[in-house]
């Protein structure tokens, strides 16, 4: 989703006006001007952090940009699977020993569905030490196709690892109820575009009460994405939504400063 004018003002987050392409991606890569941030991920019944989704960013011409804007274009290349390694490479690094001695904390993961299945997760994994906090790993499954065989057969092995895994970006489509029959998750994450369309001067939106019905008739947590205001978090907490990120609660957070929101507002 293109960074608004707003936001791009408070976070110093931009929309690349010039078209990109791949190679410029795989450069950026190269010169090391892409890095990690994470996004907290907070309770709604105390708003205590429990966790951090990390995120793609790329510092370009002194602003950053968000992953939206240019992580598509990987989309079944050979760079979306050096990505996601050279993330858990880097989660290693700069969270690896905290989670060890945050036991209760969890980092979601965003995995492309098309490495699902190839083996190379589990090497990233293993090869930085990052397994060894699997069961505080969670796997985001993006919504850039769907698995494959192979990829649906390891999907639904994950548990085995002890990670969880999460359906990102879902918007209650047919699609993904269908995907939510076929695989084993842990977690759903309502899309943005979902949550923007909750505000005071609207009425509720049909979305919420199939929200409050997959709660009832399922075992699921559900994350709420992009709450941007008091009035989204109170009604997702409402309707039974137990855990939501956004700018609502904060921005995204170089390492450092997250452990310290974390400590800051861990339950």
């Amino acid at each position: 989703m293109p960074t608004s004018e707003g936001a791009a003002a408070r976070y110093g987050l931009i929309t690349v006006a010039a078209p990109l392409d791949l190679a410029a991606v795989q450069a950026a890569f190269a010169a090391r001007e892409l890095f990690l941030a994470y996004q907290p991920i907070v309770a709604l019944s105390d708003e205590s952090c429990v966790g951090a989704e990390s995120l793609i960013r790329w510092r370009h011409d002194g602003w950053t940009v968000e992953a939206a804007e240019f992580m598509p274009l990987t989309d079944r290349t050979p760079l979306s699977g050096v990505l996601t390694y050279w993330v858990i490479d880097t989660i290693a690094n700069e969270l690896g020993d905290w989670l060890g001695s945050h036991s209760r904390a969890h980092i979601g993961i965003n995995i492309p569905p098309e490495i699902l299945g190839r083996g190379g997760i589990e090497y990233a994994a293993v090869k930085s030490g990052l397994r060894d906090y699997a069961k505080q790993l969670i796997l985001e499954i993006t919504e850039r196709g769907i698995p494959d065989e192979l990829g649906l057969e390891a999907l639904n092995r994950i548990p085995e690892t002890g990670a969880r895994v999460a359906l990102d970006d879902m918007t209650l489509s047919g699609a993904n109820l269908a995907l939510l029959a076929r695989c084993h998750f842990d977690l759903v994450k309502i899309d943005r575009a979902l949550v923007a369309e909750l505000a005071a001067d609207r009425p509720e939106p049909e979305w919420l009460d199939g929200l409050t019905a997959l709660l009832r008739t399922t075992a699921l947590e559900i994350v709420a994405e992009g709450v941007e205001t008091e009035y989204q978090a109170r009604t997702l907490h409402v309707a039974g939504v137990q855990l939501a990120q956004g700018h609502y609660f904060s921005e995204a957070l170089s390492a450092d400063d997250f452990k310290r929101f974390y400590d800051a507002g861990s339950a």
